[in-house]
């Protein structure tokens, strides 16, 4: 199981260094304590989440009107549910992990005696929620999720047929501009090979982007890598008259805009079939 970069650890330490805690034979089954922060001394871990990507809010602070503000963060995810040993206070648990937190050099963004600590170092998050007999620790490290996925020309096919158009993620430009980046080619491929076991069909590439930036900024640069991705693909077998460009900006989501998730959706080549 992958837990947290060698740099980061070695550059963080165990918060309780210098003691050691075996582990628990009461621990859940495949829950190993974080190395990046130790467990309450006597604790037991009663269940534990560990994703190479998945996505949480923390909360760090309150608005003029009382209404919480909460930071969204994406990345590698780690959460621990810790049950504290006999005796323990909701408040002996908080103080004990608000001073290493700060010990090992994270910035305390938020905190709510005796129960809530939010702390990030980099781009390290940490989150720990003292209830007195347990505790809930949550761990991430904001990154950007790899695209495993792709879509293959049989699957852009089925979708065309069905619908008469479908989006395409994987296309990946320079931030800003038109220039596609190398690691789009096999996805490209893939649409050059959807044209020829097609001959007969005609695509309008459209594209689209989030809501970052200008509405005239956004347009243009869609209409751009519209253009882009017809141009490679004209150089790659297909001639021209098969083919049109379209940019919409900014003006048709599917996605709500207000987050990352929603925003990555949003920015897309969508293949639409031409009658």
């Amino acid at each position: 199981m992958k837990l947290f970069p060698c740099a980061l650890l070695c550059a963080a330490f165990l918060f309780f260094a210098g003691q050691t805690f075996a582990q628990n034979p009461d621990d859940a089954e495949g829950c190993k304590d974080s190395p990046l922060i130790s467990r309450f001394p006597g604790g037991t871990i009663h269940s534990c989440e560990n994703k190479e990507f998945d996505q949480a809010d923390f909360l760090i602070g309150h608005d003029k009107d009382g209404n919480e503000i909460n930071k969204h963060l994406e990345g590698e995810y780690h959460y621990w549910d810790m049950g504290t040993r006999d005796g323990v206070s909701d408040l002996q648990v908080f103080r004990n992990f608000q001073t290493a937190i700060k010990n090992a050099g994270f910035t305390i963004d938020y905190t709510q005696s005796p129960q809530l600590i939010v702390a990030h170092k980099g781009n390290t998050w940490v989150q720990i929620d003292s209830r007195g007999t347990f505790y809930y620790q949550t761990i991430v490290t904001v990154q950007d999720m790899k695209q495993e996925v792709t879509a293959d020309a049989s699957s852009l096919s089925s979708e065309i047929e069905k619908s008469g158009h479908v989006a395409v993620y994987g296309i990946n430009f320079d931030t800003g501009k038109a220039a596609i980046l190398p690691d789009s080619e096999k996805v490209l491929a893939q649409i050059v090979l959807l044209l020829q076991q097609s001959p007969d069909l005609k695509l309008r590439i459209e594209g689209h982007t989030d809501n970052q930036g200008t509405a005239v900024a956004n347009q243009l640069l869609s209409e751009k890598r519209a253009q882009a991705v017809v141009a490679w693909l004209g150089s790659h077998g297909i001639a021209a008259s098969r083919l049109a460009a379209k940019g919409l900006g900014q003006t048709a989501p599917i996605a709500d805009n207000t987050t990352e998730e929603g925003r990555a959706k949003n920015r897309r080549v969508e293949l639409v079939k031409i009658n």
